[in-house]
């Protein structure tokens, strides 16, 4: 891809984010009826192609079951409010109470509470007991400590989440996880991220992982961007990133990583696009925030929203739309794409004749003018 000059010492290339590009119309069209966007990841069948993140605010153990029943998977916090109190739900609403100017301050509070591996144990069960996948998540500085307890209690996809993870941290205060050891030495499929680049991506491909997050700060509670300036716009990324997947297909001899794209889609169009690029499944977070079910009440926010040296999240009012399987499965009683989310992608590929998800992944796409 051409490079563009930013000044003379400085060229860089151009990137595009959702709302800059659209899928172009094929000359077929077909039933929306007929169309499958039923989404495969090792053993685990899913009826939609949906990751719901790690975050307080929208996944507690009762979302993820409703979640689940509904044909997505929502992934637990294991550094949450859930694995640090036997009832979160005083401290939610709290949070929920707070004024804008000590939230952050009262959050990091609250999230100082130290995590407890009993906990961890029984938030899983909660999930198994109710016949679901289970997904939960670690940071990369809290896999080494708790993976066995995780592994104990019946995970079944093991999510390790930051806001950039690579396979090749440099540390010079402490031994960093192997990661390419760790997975293989573990019996649960394992996802990984975030990454944003072609080569970053290869190299967690090559550790074994079974799928890789693809984004970098671009969720919409996030301000990383902001705050360390470092990001990259999600359609870009989710292309390059697929590329990798298909050039380490290649490279191993017939071996598939899925590609999840995590943050930036709010709409039922940047679900459709982020296939469009690439991507397998897609891992949102605010648009279910806005659930009637959801644990924040209204409220959405991440674990970079609490950072005790650095928050780089917000503590964001999204409001309650409707019901999780109308924000899922519709109907839709908003024209904004904002409800009714994997109905709209069903209808998207009915419309570009497409009958399943990888098929659709070859759709034609184009990159919108500036200012349209």
């Amino acid at each position: 891809m051409a490079e563009v000059e930013i000044g003379r010492g400085k060229r860089g290339r151009a990137a595009y984010a959702f709302d800059d590009v659209a899928v172009v119309p094929s000359r077929r069209t077909r039933d929306p009826e007929e169309v499958s966007i039923a989404w495969q990841i090792d053993a685990y069948r899913f009826d939609l192609p949906l990751m719901v993140p790690p975050m307080d605010s929208v996944v507690s153990p009762a979302s993820a079951i409703a979640i689940g029943r509904l044909g997505g998977i929502g992934v637990l916090n294991l550094e949450g409010l859930w694995a640090r109190y036997e009832d979160p739900e005083p401290l939610l609403a709290e949070i929920a109470a707070l004024e804008d100017a000590t939230a952050i301050g009262r959050m990091q509070e609250i999230y100082a509470e130290p995590i407890k591996e009993g906990l961890i144990t029984a938030r899983i069960a909660e999930i198994r007991d109710a016949g679901l996948t289970v997904a939960a998540a670690l940071s990369p500085q809290r896999t080494a400590q708790l993976w066995k307890t995780v592994v104990d209690a019946g995970v079944d996809l093991f999510v390790i989440r930051g806001t950039t993870v690579s396979a090749e941290h440099v540390s010079g205060r402490a031994e960093p996880l192997n990661l390419k050891q760790f997975i293989y030495e573990l019996d649960v499929p394992v996802i990984v991220g975030g990454c944003a680049t072609y080569q970053a991506a290869l190299h967690l491909m090559r550790t074994g992982a079974a799928g890789v997050l693809v984004g970098f700060g671009g969720g919409s509670a996030h301000t990383t961007r902001d705050v360390l300036g470092v990001g990259v716009p999600i359609a870009t990324a989710v292309a390059d990133v697929a590329a990798a997947r298909r050039d380490y297909l290649d490279e191993s001899g017939g071996r598939y990583v899925h590609v999840i794209a995590d943050g930036g889609m709010t709409t039922s169009g940047h679900v459709t696009k982020a296939i469009a690029c690439g991507a397998d499944a897609v891992m949102m977070g605010s648009p279910l925030a806005r659930a009637v079910e959801a644990p924040g009440r209204g409220w959405h926010w991440g674990s970079e929203a609490h950072h005790p040296e650095l928050p780089r999240g917000l503590r964001m009012r999204v409001g309650t739309a409707g019901t999780l399987e109308q924000i899922l499965l519709g109907p839709s009683t908003a024209p904004d794409g904002s409800m009714n989310l994997f109905g709209a992608l069903r209808r998207a590929m009915a419309t570009t004749g497409y009958s399943d998800l990888k098929e659709f992944q070859r759709v034609e796409v184009t990159v919108l003018p500036r200012g349209h």
